[in-house]
């Protein structure tokens, strides 16, 4: 039965019709069983896991301090990425929302470019720049100077990271500085506000809901990054390499089912608490 037919049957049944019900149960059980198969079973199962070796193991990110100096590398990493993001981001967003000129479509659709791109090709970018190999140790050695390098370690992560967020953080702030009241600006100019003045009692109040629902998603985003960090990691580890490790290499499922609920956790109360303070403006985080 197709989807089309569910809803011309269920449309043609009256409200409280025990036959529309059971159209509406049978066009539904194919969610609800991909959705118990896919999501609610593995769900289900990475929370009990840790429980097989003792309930201490839930908290083992807190309490072993290879785990927690992981997972506290992972958050002030994430952390930086997006306060650099939302800076650069809202700069050339409300720049490019406020400016017309030729070929400023072109350039909008380069900036965003990088949004097509999965995390090992932005890692292998940075390689390319900054890796042993990169552009930059090549021209360091004809330069007569030693082999400089960057892109295995916390710097080669953060322009990875900034890389990949930064296009979501264009376009977002670009979006939303098209669409600002322009009679607000002008009140305010005419009351003898400065830049600064209608930045900060114009610009920031409008810009608030986009700037903590793009903010959410960039640290979720830089939080749960593998492909980048599998790429760049080697002297910089991150709490998603340490799962990859410890359920490939160590074959630790419990403990990697604690750590990933920890990731999870905190992922899932930025993104809400984003919900709750930015509103409509974070419908789709």
């Amino acid at each position: 039965m197709s989807q089309a037919d569910c809803i011309v049957g269920i449309s043609s049944q009256a409200p409280g019709d025990w036959r529309a019900r059971a159209l509406l149960l049978a066009c539904s059980a194919p969610a609800v069983a991909f959705f118990a198969a896919f999501w609610l079973l593995p769900a289900g199962l990475l929370l009990a896991l840790p429980a097989r070796e003792g309930w201490r193991t839930y908290f083992a990110t807190l309490t072993d301090a290879l785990y927690l100096q992981s997972l506290l590398q992972t958050l002030a990493l994430s952390l930086a990425v997006t306060l650099a993001t939302l800076l650069i981001g809202a700069v050339m967003g409300i720049a490019l929302a406020r400016h017309r000129f030729t070929g400023r479509g072109l350039l909008l659709s380069l900036l965003t470019l990088p949004l097509s791109f999965p995390g090992v090709i932005i890692g292998f970018f940075i390689i390319l720049l900054g890796g042993r190999q990169g552009a930059l140790a090549d021209l360091s050695v004809a330069l007569g100077g030693e082999r400089i390098t960057f892109a295995y370690g916390l710097l080669g992560l953060f322009l990875g990271y900034l890389y990949f967020s930064l296009p979501r953080a264009i376009a977002s702030y670009t979006a939303a500085a098209e669409a600002l009241d322009p009679h607000l600006e002008e009140a305010a100019r005419s009351l003898g506000g400065n830049g600064w003045r209608v930045a900060r009692d114009v610009w920031w109040p409008q810009l608030l809901p986009t700037t903590l629902a793009c903010g959410a998603i960039v640290f979720a985003t830089s939080v749960g990054a593998f492909g980048t960090a599998f790429t760049l990691s080697s002297k910089f580890e991150v709490l998603p390499i340490t799962i990859y490790n410890e359920f490939t290499n160590y074959a630790n499922f419990a403990l990697a089912a604690s750590l990933s609920i920890s990731l999870g956790l905190i992922t899932w109360l930025v993104l809400w608490l984003s919900r709750r303070w930015a509103g409509p403006a974070a419908s789709g985080v």
